[in-house]
């Protein structure tokens, strides 16, 4: 088998060795059924008990209430940002966006479309290098809607945002569902595309209240009604059922590695490894203000574009893909989710140790 690498990509994004190697092993056949996971039918017995099973692992693993619906959808956080407004704003209510990066960005650009918004924060002036403290919200606003982690800038809600009383929160969770504890009680709705903790791309996990549910509208097409894949149990159309399954085989990963707390403890353990170096690098240092800075993505520079990027062509070369930082912003992205081994960023502190030695100032 070829050697495997150190992979940072911020998505799709590295998934757990022993999940891979399970995987390969049932697309010949699922267990003794004699037909491939790819293969077989989203209305068999097979695959019916895979997708029970999954979503009895997601209800378990993030304490997802009873009145609560799992979801298994298509088109990716994408589709969600004008999926939520089109069933949930009406056209005569204001939508609360709190913006802090390219994605709440998007997500307000969709909403627009359907009702009234309005931006109750925005880091934007500091080019989202930050997660702002304080919100300034609308009278009665219909939702308040946040991205809980922002890939692109390196930035991270350490904690859920404070809101008005009695107001449904919605949250983008893509880039850090299930790395750490949390209350799916307090929140509406949290959505997320699977292929950054969760599984391979394809699949959108939708955790959704039941009232929310029976209150979208009504005169949408069929398939965009959250209602419609509630009561088909995500199987109104063939859903994508490998990324189904591959996502109830991370569950049982996360829970065998001891559950949220315990991931998200592991987390921060790596992120902060390589956080330390940066503070004490008199070559590197991070982007992200310090009190916002995300456990997932960790976003650096050297302050020169030109050794940016000779750092990302010798770290490709040394065996450290997905490093060069998004297009829009340069600079340097380690994206260490929850699947990326403490070992990876050992070498990768080694690696920046060793170039800041070579090319010092």
């Amino acid at each position: 088998m070829t050697k495997r690498i150190w992979n940072f990509s911020a998505g799709p994004a590295v998934l757990p060795e022993s999940v891979l190697e399970e995987a390969q092993q049932n697309l010949l056949s699922l267990g003794n059924t004699g037909i491939g996971i790819l293969e077989h039918s989203h209305r068999g017995k097979a695959f019916l008990a895979v997708y029970e099973e999954t979503v009895a692992l997601c209800r378990e693993i993030g304490n997802i209430p009873d009145n609560y619906r799992v979801l298994f959808l298509q088109g990716g956080a994408s589709t969600q940002f004008f999926m939520l407004p089109m069933n949930l704003l009406p056209k005569d209510r204001t939508a609360d966006y709190l913006i802090t990066g390219a994605w709440s960005e998007k997500a307000i650009e969709e909403a627009v479309r359907f009702g009234g918004t309005h931006s109750a924060c925005s880091s934007q002036d500091k080019n989202f290098s930050y997660i702002p403290k304080a919100c300034s919200f609308s009278p009665n606003p219909a939702y308040v809607h946040y991205t809980s982690n922002n890939t692109i800038f390196g930035t991270q809600w350490a904690e859920m945002p404070s809101v008005p009383a009695n107001v449904d929160v919605f949250c983008d969770a893509s880039s850090d569902i299930f790395s750490r504890p949390i209350d799916v009680s307090k929140h509406g709705v949290i959505y997320a595309g699977a292929q950054k903790n969760l599984g391979p791309s394809g699949v959108t996990l939708v955790i959704m209240r039941d009232d929310l549910i029976e209150r979208g509208a009504t005169d949408l097409p069929t398939m965009l009604q959250y209602r419609t894949h509630a009561k088909n149990d995500s199987m109104y159309n063939t859903p994508p059922t490998f990324a189904i399954y591959l996502m109830g085989l991370v569950l049982k990963w996360i829970k065998q590695a001891g559950g949220l707390s315990a991931v998200g403890e592991n987390n921060r353990r790596k992120a902060g490894k390589l956080y330390s170096f940066l503070d004490q690098s008199s070559l590197f240092k991070g982007t992200a203000a310090v009190d916002s800075r995300s456990q997932m993505n960790v976003t650096f520079v050297t302050g020169d574009a030109d050794l940016d990027a000779k750092f990302c062509s010798a770290a490709t070369k040394a065996g450290f893909d997905g490093l060069k930082g998004h297009r829009s912003v340069g600079g340097m992205r380690a994206s260490i989710y929850n699947a990326f081994p403490e070992a990876g960023v050992d070498a990768l502190v080694a690696f920046l140790k060793d170039f800041e030695a070579a090319n010092a100032r």
